[in-house]
């Protein structure tokens, strides 16, 4: 099993270790309500180092990208962030990733690390006899995602890095003890926030900083509950080879619309003009009963989903999840139910946004 830079850093903190895509990863530290709480009141740090990066470069780079992505690569100024998906011809999810527009032509990919073999070898077979270089650069890059309303003031005291500057979906390249290094605005947690892309010595260090200066270490546990409250989907979960961006209502980031062709277009215009079978929907749960992932969601008697992920809200206090149903059941206030271990419980569709986000426009 892989192990990011900063592996004895969270086994010295006690940090409960659980394998994630292939990596051994720190789950919680304290506990998950504590992080959570962390981030969502003042600030937290998380290792994300797992996450795989693929610069790509040369003059067919853009029209490239933009081939292989639901975004719109060539029209991205330089110095902003996009968030969309690699799709299969059918429309299903290869992966949902961010796209940095480093240049004109210069472009740094940032993939889920469960999926960075997968989305390599993908992105390698159809960059055959096109004008791009495609390197992999996961094993050069750590990463740090310190988040939470207190994150600007605390990258500007701890680390020296003022980024009062970045606004969301932005990100600038700094000069950092002789090494250039990425600082983005972008987060995955419903509030502000920032990544750090930069060598393993210099994650090493920055983290070590952080800690000693009492940001709260947090884990993916409470990354999981941060991103799910605030309706951000996570690849496994809401999104996957059978879920398309359509199908899990993030039609926004496939743009249709955009001057030329791209893998997976023609599915998901069919799916936008026709409506999808199955629709991803927020389910608030009648009782403190917790739907998990996988849970079968009913209408009646009869089984028309299942749930992709549930909690107890921590930040709403709440049973909720979200559910993949079928369409026709799936429009708000419509009344369900879901099936937890042998017992039924009331559900009724609601946004799924359960948390009002928190980001600097």
């Amino acid at each position: 099993m892989k192990q990011t830079c900063l592996h004895d850093r969270h086994v010295a903190l006690g940090a409960q270790m659980s394998p994630f895509g292939g990596f051994d990863m720190p789950i919680q530290y304290a506990d998950i309500i504590t992080e959570h709480n962390a981030v969502r009141n003042h600030v937290g740090v998380f290792d994300v180092s797992h996450m795989g990066e693929v610069r790509i470069t040369g003059p067919g780079a853009d029209a490239f990208v933009d081939y292989i992505f639901t975004g719109n690569a060539t029209a991205l100024e330089p110095g902003k962030v996009a968030y969309g998906m690699m799709l299969y011809p059918d429309g299903g999810t290869v992966d949902d990733l961010l796209v940095y527009k480093m240049g004109t032509n210069d472009l740094l990919l940032v993939i889920n690390a469960a999926n960075i073999d997968k989305d390599v070898e993908w992105i390698n077979s159809h960059a055959a006899g096109r004008d791009v270089i495609v390197d992999h650069q996961s094993d050069y890059y750590g990463q740090l995602a310190v988040q939470g309303p207190d994150s600007e003031a605390t990258l500007r005291d701890v680390l020296h890095l003022d980024c009062a500057d970045l606004t969301f979906y932005t990100f600038k390249e700094v000069d950092c003890d002789g090494e250039t290094i990425i600082v983005s605005r972008t987060g995955y947690t419903g509030e502000d926030g920032f990544e750090i892309y930069a060598s393993h010595g210099a994650i090493v260090a920055m983290w070590d900083a952080l800690i000693a200066a009492g940001v709260q270490p947090c884990g993916l546990g409470c990354r999981d509950t941060l991103r799910f409250e605030v309706g951000l989907p996570l690849y496994g979960d809401e999104l996957t080879a059978d879920i398309s961006p359509i199908a899990a209502t993030l039609g926004m980031f496939v743009k249709l619309d955009k001057p030329c062709d791209f893998i997976g277009k023609e599915a998901c215009a069919r799916q936008k003009a026709e409506g999808s079978a199955m629709k991803l929907v927020g389910l608030e749960i009648h009782d403190r009963a917790i739907a998990r992932h996988g849970a079968e969601v009913l209408y009646g008697e009869h089984v028309v989903g299942h749930v992709t992920t549930g909690y107890r809200g921590i930040s709403v206090d709440k049973s909720i999840a979200v559910a993949l149903v079928e369409r026709p059941v799936g429009d708000l206030g419509t009344e369900l139910s879901v099936r937890v271990r042998r017992k039924v419980y009331p559900a009724t569709v609601v946004t799924k946004k359960f948390y009002k986000k928190s980001y600097k426009k």
